[in-house]
């Protein structure tokens, strides 16, 4: 009977805690919430400052850059490949328009072909993390005025260096 009657006073107490347990979920939830808002934000400004530090390095060579921001910015090899996720990123950040999947592929099989080798099926898996790009605030899907989607880097705001086109969003 002792038994019986410690497992439902912790059954109880589980109950009548629920309501803690509750508020923490829910200040763990918004914390979660925050910090991926932030991440995105992060991200935007990253990739912002990469375009502005890619466009002066266009107008003025690479040789205004060091041997560890030629890196950071992606215009010097690190010896090793870059990741999927990377690859689609930089991408559509050097693009100064919104660009497709078939758009993303083509330019991965231009600079690094072997890297379509290594996926099954290499449209959806650009497709995959373009949308992964956009959950992460760092892209917008977009309409074409052919009616199909394609992505845009989201900026902080307009590089003075290299400005684009602002599109339109999907209704």
């Amino acid at each position: 009977m002792e038994i019986q009657e410690i497992a439902g006073a912790r059954r109880t107490t589980a109950i009548d805690g629920n309501g803690h347990v509750q508020e923490v979920v829910r200040q763990a939830h918004e914390e979660l919430r925050q910090l991926l808002q932030q991440r995105a934000e992060v991200m935007r400004r990253i990739g912002t400052i990469k375009q502005t530090i890619a466009g002066l390095a266009n107008l003025f060579g690479d040789s205004v850059l060091s041997d560890e921001l030629l890196e950071l910015v992606d215009r010097k090899s690190s010896g090793r490949q870059p990741g999927f996720t990377k690859a689609c990123r930089m991408i559509l950040m050097d693009a100064n328009r919104a660009l497709s999947a078939r758009d993303v592929c083509d330019r991965i099989q231009e600079k690094v072909p072997p890297m379509l080798a290594r996926h099954k099926d290499p449209m959806a898996s650009v497709t995959t993390v373009l949308n992964r790009l956009v959950a992460y605030g760092e892209a917008k899907a977009v309409s074409l005025e052919n009616g199909r989607r394609a992505w845009r880097w989201v900026s902080d705001s307009v590089s003075a260096v290299s400005p684009g086109p602002a599109l339109p969003t999907p209704q």
